[in-house]
């Protein structure tokens, strides 16, 4: 008896298993569920205050989080929808829940800071953007959504080649959409020396300082119109 005849396809099978188990601990990995709280607390708050369509939402990880909006836009109807720690991943998961039902004129994202740091890659980056815009538009076909650069910081400067690259991409898919827009603030972030310059960010040296601020709100300043 040939034992081939019977060893092949159990070998077969074995692999085939192990290639949908692999895949699907891909799948898997990404704990959405760790954002459960926060965006269960934005859905509170939007029974509480309402739902007012066409205003200009904020959405993304820490940097948004943080950002005091009505302060630095006083005048703008502003909603902050920002987790911290999040990825451009979870901005697209949790879009019908936090972006999609507020029906906003203008979308400004800022994510990917923390997708590079967890090792995506740039290539990576960019294609997550690029599925978040299609799920937004999908939806909200006319709404215009702002990139806002990755910004360059003290403490993941070494991710400072990976970052221009994901930029690069970005940009480059927004240069063909007259939806898309790319609000840089790498350069104005970066000193004399090409570095970033360390006024601007808190003792971690990730999050920023007012003076931060003050240079991302002049980036998206000119994305606001509201007509």
């Amino acid at each position: 008896m040939n034992l081939n005849l019977f060893a092949r396809p159990l070998v077969l099978a074995l692999v085939t298993l192990l290639t949908i188990s692999s895949s699907a601990a891909e799948k898997s990995e990404h704990n959405f569920q760790r954002w459960e709280k926060s965006i269960s607390q934005f859905e509170k708050q939007d029974q509480e205050q309402g739902v007012k369509p066409g205003g200009l939402l904020f959405v993304g990880s820490s940097s948004i989080r943080m950002w005091d909006l009505d302060k630095y836009f006083p005048d703008q109807p502003v909603l902050n929808r920002g987790f911290g720690g999040s990825e451009i991943v979870d901005s697209t998961h949790f879009a019908d829940r936090i972006i999609i039902k507020h029906e906003p004129k203008v979308i400004f994202l800022y994510a990917g800071d923390n997708d590079l740091a967890r090792k995506k890659t740039a290539e990576q980056v960019a294609s997550d953007f690029k599925k978040f815009v299609a799920k937004v538009h999908k939806s909200l076909p006319e709404t215009r959504i702002v990139f806002i650069a990755i910004k360059p910081s003290l403490s993941r400067w070494k991710l400072a080649d990976t970052i221009r690259q994901a930029n690069k991409l970005i940009a480059a898919q927004c240069a063909k959409s007259d939806l898309l827009e790319f609000a840089d603030v790498w350069e104005p972030m970066l000193g004399e020396d090409g570095k970033p310059r360390p006024e601007l960010f808190k003792s971690d040296g990730l999050h920023m300082e007012h003076a931060g601020y003050l240079i991302w709100k002049k980036a998206v300043q000119p994305y606001m119109d509201q007509k």
